[in-house]
């Protein structure tokens, strides 16, 4: 892996560049989706599917094209991932009905989850693996920047315009880092073979089962309908197992996990992920609900996390280098925990700045925590498999996310009556029955962040040991 790239900031600029597209036009709709909703008069059962089908097709799909990038080459798949993503931004923008929308997002996510597996592998690729953390450090950049733009932008170009202007952002943004990454993205492949389609067809119905059941049963329960997409979802994964095994040339080659490195980071990024997003989606409740601010103000607040990611894991990455993986990542997720606990204890009548500064703490814990935790597991990933590793953090990143917003949800939902979850003011005493929930989540969240510091202890552990 110590090829000398002589533009490989070049190269790492424009796999930036590309990946800033999903994290941006993902906060950008989280600001929208309200106005969509009321531009097409639609139902919130039919809304909420514009999100949901969007991380529900990445999830089932990246891993197929990890596995591709490794026969075909990373270049090819992120520039169609970009092409494809410009183009399912254009036919949302131009959406006629919220079916529609809900359809053309599908596409977006197809592109999405090209773009989403490939640029791990790119950079570890171009760069030694003494530059390798702070490589990635840098790359993470592009997510944080994207989450922190987006819903400002979202709202200035949804007053301006009107929403569907926000989706064209990601036209002059796309066609930029395309013209860019056809003049420097080099070829590159893992190994010759065969796409393994029966695998890659029992992964995207075992995940996209999962996580269907997880966000109907999160609002209806144990239904006959939920009951049969958990069974779907478990005799997929079953069956996806068995024929890996089998197959000489698996799209997930399960012989992978056996390296602590890899099986512990991917896991405790897993963790990472489903205690982010406890918080990410629970805060702006606490704000909105609890302490009464506004949705302009509720946007400031939320910044906070982006940007404090954004201040240190560049340096954490660079840190890593010099003094290893497994240190940084279990400071970073015990600061996550720490987090939890603090905002956990907030009062009701705390103010914003009180939260603020908690969720920042919780953002520098994250941004210490990932670039190391990817560097472990990149670093560990054979040459020919590098592709299929970089799609399996995309795919745990995805999962993680849709998991963290349905443990929160929850939590919240068994300890606060679906009365006061609707909406309207409440009374002193409905905050603190409110309050409560929130507190039990947090604290969810931050068992969530302890078992991944956990996790990385034991990838440090295991590896002296074996």
């Amino acid at each position: 892996m110590e090829e000398a790239y002589p533009r490989r900031y070049q190269i790492l600029t424009v796999v930036m560049l590309g990946s800033i597209l999903g994290p941006l036009d993902g906060s950008i709709l989280n600001v929208i989706l309200p106005t969509i909703t009321h531009s097409f008069s639609a139902t919130m059962a039919v809304a909420e599917w514009v999100p949901m089908v969007y991380l529900l097709t990445i999830a089932g799909l990246v891993l197929l094209f990890g596995r591709l990038g490794d026969i075909v080459g990373y270049r090819r798949v992120f520039l169609s991932g970009l092409v494809g993503f410009v183009a399912a931004s254009v036919l949302c923008a131009t959406s006629p009905t919220i079916h529609a929308l809900v359809a053309f997002r599908a596409l977006q996510g197809l592109a999405a989850s090209m773009m989403m597996a490939v640029p791990l592998a790119i950079l570890t690729r171009t760069f030694p693996a003494r530059q390798r953390g702070q490589a990635l450090g840098l790359y993470a950049l592009s997510i944080s920047v994207g989450l922190a733009v987006g819903p400002s932008l979202g709202g200035f170009l949804t007053s301006l315009v009107s929403w569907r202007a926000a989706f064209l952002i990601n036209v002059p943004v796309g066609l930029v880092a395309f013209v860019f990454a056809v003049r420097v993205l080099p070829e590159m492949r893992g190994r010759a073979g065969r796409v393994d389609v029966a695998g890659a067809a029992l992964a995207l119905a075992a995940l996209s089962s999962f996580l269907l059941f997880v966000t109907e049963a999160q609002q209806h329960g144990l239904t006959t309908f939920t009951v049969a997409l958990l069974a779907i979802a478990v005799l997929a994964a079953f069956l996806f197992v068995r024929t890996e095994r089998r197959s000489s040339d698996p799209m997930l080659p399960l012989h992978l996990f056996r390296n602590p490195s890899l099986s512990c980071g991917a896991l405790a990024s897993l963790f990472n992920f489903i205690g982010q997003f406890v918080v990410v989606f629970l805060t702006p409740f606490f704000l909105q609900r609890v302490l009464e601010e506004s949705p302009g103000r509720v946007g400031l607040v939320m910044t906070a996390f982006p940007v404090a990611v954004l201040c240190v894991a560049p340096a954490s990455g660079a840190l890593s280098d010099r003094i290893g993986t497994v240190g940084p990542a279990v400071f970073g997720m015990t600061v996550c925990a720490l987090s939890c606990g603090l905002l956990a204890t907030l009062p009701a009548d705390a103010g914003a700045e009180q939260v603020a500064w908690r969720l920042g703490l919780f953002g520098l814990g994250a941004g210490i925590f990932g670039s190391p935790n990817n560097s472990a597991v990149m670093g560990s990933a054979p040459r020919e498999h590098l592709g299929v590793v970089s799609s399996l953090l995309g795919t745990v990143r995805t999962v993680g996310m849709v998991l963290g917003v349905a443990a929160g949800a929850a939590v919240l939902y068994a300890l606060v009556p679906e009365s006061l979850l609707r909406g309207g003011p409440l009374s002193p005493a409905q905050v603190a029955t409110y309050l409560n929930g929130l507190r039990h989540a947090y604290a969810v969240g931050g068992c969530f962040a302890l078992g991944a510091a956990l996790l990385s202890a034991a990838r440090g552990w295991r590896r002296t040991r074996s």
